[in-house]
């Protein structure tokens, strides 16, 4: 039996899947490598750990493979923004400076004022944040001029995986778009970034499309992990990107929701020319020639453990929610706002903090669990009603994650979403994205979306409930009013924080 390989590159572990021509997940492997945070914001990784944790994961599938089965192809997901600067020879210069290190906030205002905020709209279509790629560059040409000085190119964290296993070096265009770097709509690198912020343009690497082939895999590769020399290596895309494809977020109408830690909603776009001014993330899609946009709340499923460690870290999750289903759509007039790390979408503002309001004497636990799971998808929905308010039609959302596996959050989700809430049988993220385009790429099939037909099953479907749609609707107008009201406030209580 043929299959393909799907590798995610993840910040705390590598998981790799091995997927066969009809979408069966046969096999999968995963290895974990550490963090590093020297200083306070800093977060790094050494890209050799991600190599050497990639072989490990492919080897331990492949020496369980059955004989006579091969593998025909290899493609990759990965955690996007991370920094990896190389020299000449094609080694890590430094650490990588990843997604979640926040020590740029002076590159990003440089940035705003080299470019102007328009151009930087129009160009890469982002705001320019802490997590992205420029502002790290820009950092490290600072504070480490003898280490910029050394750099001859720098990649992303998946694409120094597969340049090891393959010798080949690229960068697709769903990642490049996370640097701010990219001309999203053009799909080239832009001159004008790289100039006015003082980046050379033989830092840049060679773009190529997700599904494009870079090479195949080294002896040495094959030697070290059992993989066939005539192994097809794909370029793969970011995770975000790949987490779309492996949902089947490939046509308009069909959005993403997945909480995790963090949250994500993510809708597909047919072309680059919308102007979001930067409300949210809007970057090329690991399908050909598209693109999708995206909104994040910092705190989702994060801010549910949080409460349950906080307030009930003996009561286990399943009786907590079962206390939730008792109280009531709005949980009585309680609003919890999920800003206990910061914000990003629609408030890029590490300084907010999170509130519950409306806290009254005949609130039970089951009215604060529910209100934290309402104060969530509130969160998310600012999103969906952003792009809504661009004239995009969201009729049908794709969840995925902690909140996709709770009834009574398919339900909230389905009734403030105002839209039809469909899971998947088999929900493996970002991997499975990589796998299908690795299945792409070797030809199983003319397009992903004949693949996602054949790997990405539906299985629960939630409508939503007339009485409980119109509550949200004026609840939600309610919260939105919650982080005006309360900016000011959480910003002087900085000096006070522990």
């Amino acid at each position: 039996m043929n299959s393909v390989l799907g590798v995610d590159l993840g910040t705390s572990a590598v998981k790799v899947l091995l997927v066969a021509k009809d979408g069966t997940v046969r096999d999968e492997a995963s290895v974990s490598y550490p963090i590093y945070h020297d200083s306070p914001g800093y977060s790094e990784q050494d890209p050799d750990d991600w190599v050497n944790a990639s072989k490990e994961a492919i080897k331990t599938v492949m020496d369980r493979l059955p004989e006579g089965d091969t593998v025909e192809g290899i493609s990759f997901s990965g955690q996007m923004h991370g920094l990896v600067l190389l020299d000449n020879e094609h080694r890590p210069i430094r650490r990588a400076i990843l997604w979640n290190d926040t020590r740029t906030t002076a590159e990003c205002r440089e940035i705003e004022a080299n470019v102007g905020l328009d151009r930087l709209h129009a160009i890469t279509k982002n705001p320019a944040l802490e997590g992205f790629t420029l502002p790290k560059l820009m950092w490290v040409k600072k504070h480490e001029p003898s280490h910029f000085k050394e750099a001859a190119v720098f990649v992303l964290p998946k694409d120094y995986v597969r340049l090891q296993l393959t010798g080949e070096l690229h960068m697709d265009y769903s990642d490049a778009a996370g640097t701010l770097l990219l001309d999203v709509a053009k799909k080239e690198w832009s001159t004008e970034m790289a100039e006015k912020n003082g980046i050379p343009l033989s830092l840049l690497p060679p773009l190529i499309a997700s599904h494009g082939q870079t090479g195949t895999v080294t002896e040495q590769t094959a030697k070290e992990t059992g993989l066939p020399v005539t192994c097809r290596v794909f370029a793969g895309g970011a995770d975000n990107a790949c987490g779309a494809i492996g949902s089947g977020i490939l046509e308009e109408g069909v959005t993403l929701c997945s909480t995790g830690t963090s949250g994500v909603v993510l809708s597909y776009e047919a072309s680059g020319d919308k102007d979001f001014a930067g409300s949210v993330h809007y970057f090329n899609h690991g399908a050909p020639d598209v693109f999708y946009t995206m909104g994040v709340t910092l705190a989702a499923g994060y801010s549910l453990s949080w409460y349950k460690d906080t307030f009930s870290p003996d009561t286990p999750f399943g009786a907590l929610i079962e206390e939730a289903v008792s109280s009531p759509a709005g949980a009585k007039g309680l609003l919890f706002t999920p800003y206990i790390v910061g914000e990003r979408t629609p408030h890029p503002d590490s300084e907010i903090r999170g509130t519950f309001t409306g806290i009254q004497a005949s609130h039970t636990r089951g009215d604060f669990t529910r209100a934290v799971i309402e104060g969530i998808t509130f969160s998310l929905n600012e999103t969906v009603e952003t792009f809504r308010e661009k004239g995009k039609v969201i009729s049908k959302i794709i969840s995925i994650g902690g909140g996709a596996k709770s009834a009574l959050w398919l339900q909230i989700q389905a009734d403030i979403f105002d839209a039809e809430v469909v899971t998947l049988k088999s929900e493996q993220g970002p991997g499975m994205g990589a796998a299908m385009l690795a299945a792409y790429g070797v030809g199983w099939f003319e397009n992903l979306k004949d693949c996602a037909a054949v790997f990405v099953d539906e299985q629960d479907h939630y409508q939503p409930v007339a009485e409980n749609r119109a509550l949200y609707r004026d609840l939600f107008t309610q919260y939105q009013q919650v982080y005006g009201a309360t900016k000011a406030i959480n910003h002087s209580l900085k000096p006070f924080r522990a």
